[in-house]
């Protein structure tokens, strides 16, 4: 999302995931790709959109995994806020 000028909180947008995603099918489309196996990683306003920019662009989409690292007990997390 940052090369395509979005920058600082608008990063984490639906319509930021959208136009990466759509720079991403562009590149990819000269190097003849049409299948595509889409891993999504964390969560985020941007997952479908993104998965929903690629499938507009006319690529056939085999499979969504969902990558997000989940630990097995692994570090303490943070206090949670008390607002």
């Amino acid at each position: 999302s940052g090369g395509s000028g979005f920058l600082g909180s608008r990063k984490s947008t639906p319509f930021a995931a959208q136009v990466a995603a759509e720079r991403v099918g562009g590149v990819v489309k000269e190097f003849g790709v049409k299948n595509l196996e889409v891993n999504v990683n964390g969560p985020g306003p941007g997952r479908e959109s993104a998965v929903r920019a690629l499938n507009a662009a006319g690529f056939k989409i085999i499979s969504i995994m969902d990558v997000t690292p989940i630990p097995h007990n692994g570090c303490r997390p943070p206090k949670r806020r008390r607002v």
